[in-house]
Formats: structure tokens, C-alpha cells, sequence
């Protein structure tokens, strides 16, 4: 169904809570959340960027210099990825993967390719692969790679993440989402671990993209409902209502992490409805700006495409939706510019609709 930017309005304005169901996560407490005061918070709206897969450059990267780069861009809210949390616990796996990806970068400058970062999808964070099937010798050693990293997380110094967190509030920036990546390949006790590590820095989500195929998530929805965690399932051209619909009925904690972008490409429509009717399943969304697959579907800067960026964040505010605006960067940059500027660019057109 097609609707006008007034019948949008209108349903926005009139939504009511689906069926009643209220999820109270735990978050960052209450003490510790009147006394942040973070950055990139206008009219009551949150908006925050994916890290560090808007950088480029891959997720294995230090906190602290994260955080520089947070700062750079004038963001007060994370989506953030568990790797430059296990960089900043003393994970040996994730360490290396840094400082191969530190020499990798050092090389690229040397011969004239380094830089503030152009280009769509991140370096070293694309979706999707090329790859061929793995070799035996491959699988195996992936096996024991995989039983490593289980022992050093059931070990590591949690205890830390309090100084994480500190560190990162204290620079106006607070961390509301956990993203995990391979979160279905994992032992109980390693979830039973992110989830907590979600607790321990102040954050009232996890994230992680759909499985495929779609089993899973009712048991992960159960480790959610335990720690009483939003589970926000991404999606690409997959994330149909019927699909999310099953999945929020496995779990009273399973959730969704809806990319506007992504869904106005697929469906050649907004997913305003949607978003209206199951708000309180979704404690972020994933703001990009794309035309519809009949346009060509292709990222563009805010404001270029098709998707209802404006109507989608005037919702939120107009509502008082408990949703963070989460910038995904991912389009083209324009030649003579950075990808820091461009992400700037992007965090100011979302200040100027929701100050409008």
C-alpha cells in the first residue's frame, strides 16, 4: 500500500503499542544515565553509527583509538562491535587481527593508498563473499582457532568493561548496542558471556544479522529473555513482517534492528508501518539513504533517495520511541571528499530533521 508523507504523519502520530507488550531491559542505569550527557542527541533522539564498520577498515581495532574516531564525527551513540572490546579485555585472537590489519593499512599508505577512507562498504567489512569452500586442513584449523577464543572468553578480565564504559561515557558517548558477529556458531557459555558484556557496558540491545536458516533465533531469543536483553535481528533484502513476526513469537526479548534503507530497496516501500506497529521491539534502526529496487536501489547521501529518512526520525521524536537513529554509512563518496566528512554530513542532516 502506498501512503502520502501526511498519511505517514498520521500514523505515526496515532500508534499505539503493539498488543500491549512493553520490554523493560536493563540498560544503563538509571544513576548512570542522567549523568551522561552524550553527544549527537537532538530533540530527544539518539543518533548513533555502526562501529567501526563506518570507518572501513574492519572491526578489529582498538577501543581507544575507536573512540578518537567516534569523537572525530561528533557521535554520542554506538552500535557497537565486540571486537574492540575484546582488543580492549587483551584478546591475543583479536590482537593479532589488529595489528595484521594496522600493517596491512601501513603498506597501502606507503604506496599511496591510505587516507581518510573513500568508497561504499567498508574495507575489510563487506557482506557477502567470493570465497571458495574451505580445505580440510582450513576446517580444522578453524576448529581449534574457535576453541581458543572459547577458553580465553570464559576466562577473560570482565571486569574491565566498567572501565570501558567509563572511559567512553566520560568522552559524551554511551554504547546502547552490541554487535556480535558469528553469534550462532557459539557455545551457550560464550552467549551467556555477550550478553553480559552487553549489561556491563550499558547497552539494552545485542545485535547480529538473521540467521540463515532461521531456526536459531528461538535459541537465542532464550538467552535473551534470561538476561532480559533485546535480541535486534538485522536484515537485507530478507526482513519481510511476516518473518519478524515469527521470530518476536519465540521469544518476548527477541527484537529487530530494521535498516530503512535496506527494506525501502526491497519492498519499493517505507517501513514506517512497520516500525509504527512494533516499535517496542526495535531499539534501533539502521539509517541510510537508498532509492527503491525499481530506481536502482542504490545507496546515495541522505536526502538523494527514496527512503523516508525524515518521516521515519520525526516519528521517533514526535513519539518518544526509546530508539536510537543508527547511521550505517555505506554509499559511494563523492570524489574530493572523506568518509569522515560525509559521515558528518549525515549526522547533520539527521540534527536538522529532527530540530525541523
Amino acid at each position: 500500500m502506498a501512503y502520502t508523507r501526511r498519511e505517514f504523519g498520521k500514523l505515526a502520530l496515532t500508534a499505539v503499542p503493539a498488543a500491549g507488550i512493553v520490554l523493560h531491559t536493563s540498560g544503563i542505569d538509571a544513576a548512570m544515565q542522567a549523568a551522561v550527557q552524550p553527544m549527537s542527541r537532538w530533540a530527544g533522539v539518539q543518533v548513533g553509527l555502526n562501529v567501526p564498520y563506518s570507518f572501513g577498515g574492519g572491526s578489529n581495532v582498538s577501543a581507544e583509538d575507536l573512540l578518537a574516531r567516534v569523537k572525530e564525527v561528533g557521535i554520542g551513540g554506538l552500535e557497537l562491535r565486540a571486537q574492540p572490546v575484546e582488543h580492549f579485555l587483551g584478546s591475543p585472537t583479536v590482537r593479532a587481527a589488529a595489528a595484521a590489519a594496522a600493517e596491512a593499512a601501513a603498506a597501502r599508505g606507503a604506496g599511496g593508498g591510505g587516507g581518510r577512507g573513500r568508497g561504499g562498504a567498508p574495507a575489510g567489512g563487506t557482506r557477502g563473499g567470493g570465497r571458495g569452500a574451505p580445505t580440510p586442513e582450513q576446517v580444522e584449523a578453524a576448529k581449534r582457532e574457535a576453541a581458543e577464543v572459547r577458553q580465553w572468553r570464559l576466562a577473560a578480565p570482565t571486569s574491565r568493561l566498567k572501565d570501558l564504559r567509563q572511559m567512553y561515557e566520560n568522552a559524551g558517548v554511551v554504547i546502547e548496542v552490541l554487535k556480535v558477529d558469528g553469534l550462532y556458531t557459539i557455545s551457550d557459555e560464550e552467549l551467556d558471556y555477550f550478553f553480559q558484556m552487553a549489561r556491563d557496558l550499558g547497552a539494552r540491545a545485542v545485535s547480529a544479522e538473521l540467521p540463515d536458516p532461521i531456526d536459531d533465533t528461538r535459541r537465542i531469543g532464550a538467552f535473551a529473555d534470561k538476561h532480559r536483553i533485546i535480541m535486534a535481528y538485522h536484515h537485507h533484502a530478507q526482513g519481510e513482517p511476516a518473518l519478524y513476526e515469527r521470530v518476536f513469537a519465540e521469544a518476548r526479548y527477541n527484537g529487530a534492528n530494521i535498516d530503512i534503507g535496506h527494506w525501502t530497496a526491497a519492498h519499493n516501500s517505507s517501513p514506517l508501518p512497520f516500525i509504527t506497529a512494533h516499535h517496542e521491539r526495535i531499539p534501533h534502526i539502521h539509517v541510510k539513504d537508498r532509492r527503491f529496487g525499481s530506481n536502482g536501489g542504490q545507496n546515495v547521501p541522505f536526502g538523494e533517495g527514496d527512503t523516508q529518512i525524515r518521516e521515519i526520525l520525526q516519528a521517533i521524536r514526535d513519539n518518544k520511541w526509546n530508539m536510537q537513529a543508527t547511521i550505517e554509512f555505506e554509499y559511494a563518496v563523492p570524489e574530493g571528499s572523506d568518509r569522515v566528512t560525509e559521515i558528518r554530513k549525515s549526522v547533520d542532516y539527521c540534527r536538522r530533521v529532527l530540530l525541523a
